[in-house]
C-alpha cells in the first residue's frame, strides 16, 4: 500500500498483527518500524525483520527516492528528510512509541530520526551502522576481507561514483558481506534499485556533516540496541565501538556477532534474532 508522507508516497507493509486473542481479551503488542539498507529497497528487510513478526507488528517501507516510494524532489534526497519521514509514516500511520530498527544506511536513519524526534521511539536497533562515514576504515575492512583487489574497487566507487566503478566494486566485494561468500542473486534480481540516488548518495556522503551523528548523540536518552559483526567490511566494529561511546547517556546493549559479515542474520542467524527478539519482547 501507499502511505502519503511529507509531501511523497511511501511504500509499506505490515506483516503480523498489533492485537493478539488471548482468551477473552486482545493482547497489544509492539509496532516495529524497519528501515532498510543500501539505499535500495526494502526487499533484504523481509528476511532480516520479517520473521519478528511472531512477537510484534512489523511495518517495512521504502524510503522517498527509493523501491516502490515516489522519488519526490531530489533536493530532499538527505538524512534530515528521512529522518522526518521515519515520523511522518508513524503519524501518518497511527503508530505511538515505535521500536525503530535500522540496518546499515537505514541505521543512519535511525539515528537521524532519534536526533530529530527525541522521545518518539520506544527504543531503537542500530543493526550493521555506525555514527560517521569513515571511508579509510571501510577501505581496511574491505582489504581484510578481500585483499587489495576488493580495497581498490571500494576506493575507485569512493572517489569517483559511476555505473563502471560501481558494477566493479559489486564484481569484487558483494560476496565479502557474507562470511559463507554467498550473493543471493535472486534478492538481488528482486530488489527495485534508483542508481541515481544511490551514486549520488556515494557521491555526497563522504563530505555530508548531517551523516556524522559523534557529537548529538550524547543527546539521546532512548534505549538503544547496537549489533554488529566482527568480519563486516564495510562497517566492522570499530564503527560500533564509535557508536557505544557516543551514546553514552542511553541505556545501550552491544551484540558482537562473531563469524559474521554486514549480512548478520544470513552468517548468525540463531544469536542474531535471539538478541532481537529479547530487545523487542522484553
Amino acid at each position: 500500500m501507499f502511505v502519503q508522507v511529507n509531501g511523497v508516497r511511501l511504500f509499506v507493509e505490515v506483516l503480523g498483527t498489533k492485537l493478539v486473542p488471548d482468551g477473552p481479551r486482545m493482547l497489544e503488542r509492539p509496532t516495529v518500524v524497519a528501515l532498510h539498507g543500501g539505499p535500495t529497497d526494502h526487499a533484504h528487510m523481509r528476511d532480516m525483520i520479517g520473521p519478528l513478526a511472531d512477537v510484534a507488528q512489523v511495518v517495512l517501507y521504502d524510503h522517498r527516492g527509493c523501491g516502490r516510494s515516489e522519488r519526490g524532489d531530489s533536493s530532499l534526497w538527505n538524512m534530515s528528510q528521512w529522518g522526518d519521514d521515519v515520523r511522518g509514516l508513524c503519524d501518518a500511520l497511527g503508530i505511538e512509541r515505535p521500536i525503530v530498527i535500522g540496518a546499515s544506511f537505514g541505521g543512519f536513519v535511525a539515528q537521524s530520526y532519534l536526533i530529530r524526534h527525541p522521545g518518539h521511539a520506544a527504543k531503537v536497533a542500530l543493526l550493521v551502522t555506525g555514527a560517521h562515514q569513515d571511508r579509510a576504515l571501510a577501505r581496511e575492512g574491505f582489504r581484510k576481507q578481500g585483499g587489495e583487489a576488493a580495497a581498490s574497487a571500494y576506493e575507485a566507487v569512493s572517489l569517483d561514483p559511476n555505473p563502471e566503478t560501481f558494477a566493479k566494486f559489486m564484481s569484487e566485494c558483494r560476496a565479502l558481506y557474507t562470511t559463507r561468500r554467498f550473493v543471493d542473486q535472486e534478492l538481488a534480481a528482486r530488489a527495485r534499485v534508483n542508481r541515481d540516488l544511490g551514486l549520488d548518495f556515494f557521491r555526497t556522503s563522504k563530505s555530508d556533516p548531517s551523516l556524522d551523528f559523534r557529537d548529538r548523540l550524547a543527546a539521546v536518552t532512548t534505549p538503544v540496541l547496537i549489533v554488529g559483526g566482527e568480519e563486516d567490511p564495510i562497517l566492522p566494529p570499530v564503527f560500533q565501538d564509535e557508536l557505544e561511546r557516543a551514546l553514552k547517556n542511553a541505556p545501550v546493549r552491544r551484540v558482537r556477532l562473531p563469524n559474521a559479515g554486514h549480512f548478520v542474520h544470513l552468517d548468525q542467524p540463531e544469536l542474531y534474532f535471539r538478541a532481537l527478539r529479547e530487545f523487542v519482547s522484553e
